[in-house]
């Protein structure tokens, strides 16, 4: 069962009791990341989350660590373009303990200048094993060209040069600016019962006053003219990303979408994997995806290819393109996209930590509980034909595309990423 509480400062509280459940997740939701930093700030939202661990005027950062782990559970935290999380899963008897742990660090953490500059260079060596991970490097050059100079096209991590100049005051600014009251979203999902969750937070989150955050100004993103770029780099593939502009993830058109999705480049019986890696032999990995965020989104297709195959690539991608603007899909072919739709969506119940990131974000995006049925009911009304427009509105035009390999310009005929009219 779902339940919420506001408390009269903006903060939200958001639970789902599951009686049989013996453990129970928390997360503390930030609406913020590195969508709301400038060319100055980016990074962040991330240099910030990892500086929470690192201790508070009762507990140092071995401390924080070992108690995390005395707990007996898991936990962890990530930065996301729009969100920032701290979350734990333990016992349900210990759900006392680790509240009082995730609220101490959220708010008393102390930002010292020796563990800043620690952190520096962890941070550091995770954005050089970006630039060592061709397949992960790839998607943030594809943002960079599709979002240009939008904070959506900056990366989490932020470039090396603002994050070695990143200081103390700059980190408290973002928490000031970012971490209010309003912008905070306390979820739990497992044996939990609401109220005496929130009388675990009251105490210490009731008396924060809101600083300034207000009404979220975020500057809403523009479809760019189509771009493509080739980042020469000597690696054994070419990894190649590209998309186009999708919706909102709220727009009522999300589930055609997450459909189409699943079609185009989804799961192993999707087009692009039969075509490009089973018929073909083209690629190891290939893949479509969905990319979401309150005011715009995108839907990206990822392959790693050997060199020589990449314009062979290229057409087997145009070609799918074409086919799912030009003529519906099969009846049963949709039939089956919606039965794993619908299977991966239960199944991702069955793990607490999804749940709880699931009533999360509905909350941060929707503004109330999306319930199971409701996806459901929206996945069985797509009809085939809905598939077919929105792949014409998605498809009609050339990918903006970024390739990272050892590849050059002239060895890429472009023209075979060109959309047919749809009539």
């Amino acid at each position: 069962m779902h339940h919420k509480t506001v408390f009269a400062n903006g903060v939200r509280v958001v639970s789902e009791h599951i009686p049989h459940a013996r453990t129970v997740c928390v997360g503390i939701w930030v609406d913020v990341g590195a969508r709301d930093e400038h060319d100055l700030t980016n990074g962040c939202s991330h240099f910030v989350e990892h500086m929470l661990f690192k201790g508070t005027p009762t507990r140092s950062a071995s401390q924080i660590a070992m108690e995390l782990d005395v707990l007996g559970g898991m936990s962890n935290a990530f930065t996301s373009k729009d969100a920032t999380c701290y979350y734990g899963m333990v016992l349900d008897s210990q759900l006392p303990r680790l509240v009082d742990l995730l609220v101490d660090f959220f708010l008393n953490s102390l930002f010292d200048d020796e563990e800043i500059e620690r952190e520096r260079q962890v941070i550091m060596q995770e954005i050089s094993m970006v630039e060592d991970t061709p397949e992960e490097q790839v998607h943030e050059l594809f943002e960079g060209l599709l979002w240009g100079h939008h904070p959506l096209g900056n990366t989490i991590l932020g470039p090396m040069g603002v994050v070695s100049s990143m200081d103390r005051q700059k980190l408290l600014n973002h928490v000031k600016t970012f971490y209010t009251p309003d912008r905070i979203v306390f979820a739990a999902a497992g044996n939990v019962q609401h109220q005496e969750f929130c009388d675990l937070i009251a105490p210490a989150f009731t008396s924060l006053q809101r600083q300034g955050g207000g009404v979220r100004q975020r500057k809403e993103p523009h479809e760019l003219p189509v771009t493509r770029k080739i980042f020469t780099k000597p690696l054994e593939q070419v990894h190649v990303a590209m998309g186009a502009y999708g919706m909102p993830i709220t727009s009522d058109e999300r589930y055609k979408l997450m459909l189409l999705n699943i079609l185009l480049g989804g799961n192993m019986s999707s087009r692009l994997f039969q075509e490009i890696r089973e018929k073909r032999g083209l690629a190891y990995s290939v893949q479509s995806y969905l990319d979401a965020y309150a005011d715009s989104g995108y839907l990206g297709i990822y392959l790693g290819v050997n060199p020589d195959n990449v314009n062979r690539s290229l057409a087997v991608i145009r070609a799918e393109l074409d086919k799912l603007m030009l003529a519906p899909v099969l009846e049963a072919e949709l039939a089956n996209a919606k039965d794993y739709a619908r299977t991966g969506l239960f199944l991702a119940a069955d793990n607490l930590e999804m749940r709880m990131t699931r009533i999360a974000r509905n909350e941060l995006y929707f503004g109330r509980n999306v319930d199971f049925d409701e996806v459901v009911a929206g996945l069985t009304q797509v009809t085939v034909e809905d598939v077919r427009q929105l792949a014409g509105n998605l498809f009609d035009r050339a990918m903006t595309t970024a390739m990272l390999g050892p590849i050059a310009d002239k060895d890429v005929q472009w023209d075979l990423l060109t959309g047919k009219a749809v009539s």
